[in-house]
């Protein structure tokens, strides 16, 4: 299995469990496997839906800014990746 950083937390809302995320290099499609990794921070979540200004994308480039339905709990600067391979 390989990760490729893709980019990092910039804040969590608790309430819908959303992460807004920059991507800063690479892409993003709807069913990737990404990682998450922080201090206390360390979980994998396949993405099921990303949305860019409330509205439902199905890829994310470099330089979009995210918002990532997660199943755990994330913190602004952990860092993401994108999980490839067996």
């Amino acid at each position: 299995m390989t990760e490729h950083r893709i980019g990092e937390v910039v804040k969590f809302f608790p309430k819908p469990s959303v992460a807004a995320v920059r991507i800063d290099e690479g892409e993003l499609f709807v069913g990737d496997a990404i990682k998450f990794s922080g201090h206390t921070t360390e979980f994998t979540d396949v993405v099921q839906s990303m949305e860019v200004n409330n509205a439902p994308i199905s890829k994310a480039v470099s330089g979009d800014l995210i918002g990532l339905k997660v199943s755990d709990r994330v913190r602004p600067g952990d860092e993401v990746f994108k999980v490839e391979g067996d």
